[in-house]
């Protein structure tokens, strides 16, 4: 099954629809599955004292309310439906994150197919119940959340209507940029091992090298913010990558999948040709004389690989030639 790839556009399209039109064909030229939006009302999400995070205060400036930041940043229905529009024109799927109850229905409404919860809600147990309730499949961002508030999550959402089966948790950390040394993608293993779900990766760190190590190590979800630019104001951009990095990762995530292959140890299609080529035989070490014993002395281990294995030179060990061999010339019992 394929690593399902989301390029977070998130709200990178600072508010504006011609750009939030063109990171969709960013989006739907790098190869990624779906092009995700955010779908919220500032006031019920934030209150109007409520502070920016220190990220956002670099990239956006120390003044203002995250009110007033988020407000320039919403987009309305009629955005929303000349989005699904494109993503259709384009041959990508829209998605979006709600962040209040009514946007969550909204997006229902619209016919979203799953639905994906941020970080900053893992704790909201009645938001986790409204998600629950509807009974779609959730990608469950975990960002600075600790594993068993991760597993709380799981369980309110499962028991207000979602299967666990349906569940896909991304571990996440939301520093932007993330540090390498804060990635920790072993902590992916712990809640895919703890809680019996299944387990993806949202990406924070500059580059691309974090998210195509998470696909090696079993991801099936990767999300990754996208941009135009990267120098553009606004909270995200800076941590986001551009159209042709994008394009760059998924290439790579493509390139690892069928790499990854079914887990049996064996040799592959493509070696088996070289078998014979590479691996040794037991050879006569110089002229043997028919009844001579074989020994130390008189047999040794050379290429080809065609004829009787070394590992079985114990066996051949005291056992006498059945015929004359010429040096070189492969032992036969």
């Amino acid at each position: 099954m394929s690593v399902l790839i989301i390029a977070e556009a998130g709200v990178n399209h600072n508010g504006d629809l011609d750009l939030a039109k063109r990171l969709v064909d960013a989006a739907s030229k790098a190869g990624a599955d779906f092009v995700k939006f955010q779908t919220f009302v500032a006031e019920r999400v934030v209150t109007a004292a409520a502070g920016k995070a220190v990220y956002q205060k670099e990239t956006t400036g120390p003044d203002g309310s995250q009110l007033r930041m988020l407000k320039q940043l919403e987009l309305s229905q009629k955005m929303h439906e000349e989005l699904i529009n494109h993503c259709r024109d384009c041959g990508i799927q829209f998605l979006s994150t709600a962040f209040d109850h009514e946007s969550l229905d909204y997006l229902n409404e619209l016919g979203s197919p799953l639905f994906k919860i941020p970080s900053g809600e893992i704790t909201n147990l009645p938001y986790l119940r409204h998600v629950g309730k509807l009974g779609k499949p959730v990608i469950l961002s975990s960002g600075m959340a600790t594993l068993d508030e991760v597993g709380e999550a799981v369980e309110v959402l499962e028991a207000s209507g979602t299967l666990r089966a349906q569940v896909t948790v991304l571990h996440c950390n939301t520093e932007y940029p993330t540090p390498m040394r804060d990635v920790n993608l072993r902590a992916m293993w712990t809640i895919r091992d703890t809680y019996k779900v299944d387990v993806g990766y949202s990406d924070h760190t500059r580059g691309i090298e974090v998210p195509i190590a998470a696909v090696a190590m079993g991801a099936s979800v990767i999300e990754k913010h996208l941009t135009l630019d990267s120098t553009m104001p606004g909270p995200d951009h800076a941590a986001s990558c551009e159209p042709e990095e994008f394009a760059s990762m998924v290439r790579a995530i493509r390139n690892i999948e069928p790499a990854l292959g079914d887990g049996v140890k064996r040799p592959s299609q493509s070696e088996k040709k070289n078998i014979t080529v590479v691996r040794r035989s037991i050879i006569a070490a110089r002229n043997i004389s028919k009844g001579e014993v074989f020994d130390e002395e008189n047999i040794v281990a050379k290429r080809p690989g065609n004829g009787i294995s070394p590992m079985l030179w114990d066996q051949v060990l005291g056992q006498a030639a059945i015929r004359d061999f010429a040096a070189d010339e492969l032992i036969e019992l």
